[in-house]
């Protein structure tokens, strides 16, 4: 049975719909789904599962301090066991997805796109084949305006259950890829 990690910071809620949503179309392929927050993934091995997924939102074209910091520790624990190489060869049958959640209220999804190719870069040092980089338009909660009259228009609401529903099927569509 192949395994899945899904490991999401979320403070508003919208990287964690997004993260139940993939959680889903994992599990209707018959994948075995752990999910965690990176306060409680600390000790779990990225090596353990044949997909990890990581997801968290765009703050000003950067991952969240939490996140940011548990990659690094977890590098840095990588780094010390030997795991990082040079030329980063690929480990077969290792897999991750990246998915970020974004408003964008000044440059849309140019804000979340540096988010995601650090996000990956984490894996591809540990020879991880990196599948894909999703991201989530997602309503800029706290703020009317950001939400209504940033690039993205009118973004209230999202992620709706239409763009979960194309989440999971997403999902299930990578879940053949491994």
């Amino acid at each position: 049975m192949k395994t899945a990690l899904i490991i999401y910071w979320s403070k508003t809620g919208n990287t964690q719909k997004v993260a139940d949503a993939i959680k889903q179309g994992l599990e209707e392929t018959g994948i075995l789904v752990t999910t965690k927050k990176p306060e409680e993934a600390e000790d779990v091995d990225y090596f353990d599962y044949d997909l990890v997924c990581v997801g968290c939102p765009s703050y000003s074209w950067h991952p969240p301090d939490p996140v940011t910091a548990f990659l690094k520790k977890k590098f840095a624990a990588y780094r010390q066991q030997g795991k990082i190489k040079p030329c980063a060869p690929k480990v077969p049958g290792k897999n991750a997805l990246v998915f970020v959640t974004y408003s964008g209220p000044h440059t849309g999804i140019d804000e979340a796109t540096p988010v995601g190719k650090d996000l990956r870069q984490y894996f591809e040092h540990i020879g991880f084949t990196i599948l894909d980089e999703w991201y989530v338009l997602s309503e800029f909660h706290g703020s009317l305006e950001n939400s209504t009259k940033g690039r993205m228009g009118d973004i209230r609401g999202k992620p709706t259950s239409e763009d979960l529903q194309r989440i999971k099927e997403d999902a299930k569509a990578l879940a053949k890829r491994l």
